[in-house]
């Protein structure tokens, strides 16, 4: 049996049998004169300074205060390609605005758009009977200060693991929170291969991690997790097994 259930700011959604949903995702791909360097913060200042009036695009209100909850229009940097994620009313809101790009303005230059790739679909989203396998397609920031701290002074790495599996469910029943999901079940998470890498925020030195990890959840593909995925942080994308 099916249920209907209304999500605020999502549209209607479909539940599954085992209580996952379908979501409207859009994702739009440039095709630039050349390689971009991974700074998806400039693609996100570009879009929000070109199409302020939509608080999705920006994610802050009229007042220009954050808005904290799970962004609906992230920007990402994907092997040299602008890319950018429309989920829920996020996607609407890209359809609705993407032939008006034909030039990206990122850092003071001027890149020029020759072609554009438009991927529209229901994506599933929540709770799986069975474990999943992802890969991080760009770094994880996982660790705010006081986990930083704590994750530091653990010598052994089955102490970080666990540190980083419980950091890993608490992202997705945050984004699931976001998304006016409710996890119907136990979200079980294990970290298979997982690198250190060093990374920067705004220009503040961050510690972010690559791998992959397995998790009884549907996460749609180039979807983020973790902190500041807007900026393009914790993309991930399904690893076939």
């Amino acid at each position: 049996m099916r249920m209907i259930q209304v999500t605020r700011g999502l549209k209607v959604q479909i539940l599954s049998s085992n209580g996952s949903m379908k979501i409207p995702v859009f994702i739009l791909t440039f095709e630039c004169c050349q390689r971009i360097k991974n700074n998806p913060g400039l693609l996100r200042g570009y879009f929000g300074r070109k199409f302020n009036e939509y608080e999705l695009i920006h994610h802050h209100t009229k007042e220009d205060k954050l808005i904290y909850k799970y962004p609906m229009i992230q920007y990402k940097v994907l092997e040299g390609k602008p890319t950018v994620l429309g989920i829920g009313l996020g996607a609407d809101v890209l359809k609705n605005i993407y032939e008006d790009v034909n030039e990206l303005q990122l850092g003071g230059k001027s890149f020029e758009i020759f072609g554009k790739t438009m991927v529209s679909a229901k994506a599933e989203y929540g709770i799986s009977n069975i474990l999943l396998l992802y890969s991080f397609l760009t770094p994880w920031l996982a660790l705010n200060e006081k986990k930083y701290e704590k994750y530091i002074k653990f010598g052994a790495w089955a102490k970080k693991r666990e540190l980083l599996e419980k950091i890993l469910i608490g992202n997705i029943i945050s984004m699931s929170k976001g998304l006016g999901y409710t996890v119907p079940a136990p979200i079980k998470a294990n970290i298979i291969k997982l690198k250190e890498v060093r990374t920067s925020l705004k220009g503040t030195p961050m510690l972010g991690f690559l791998g992959t990890f397995s998790v009884n959840f549907e996460i749609p593909d180039y979807w983020g997790i973790g902190k500041s995925v807007s900026r393009g942080f914790g993309t991930v994308k399904r690893v076939e097994s």
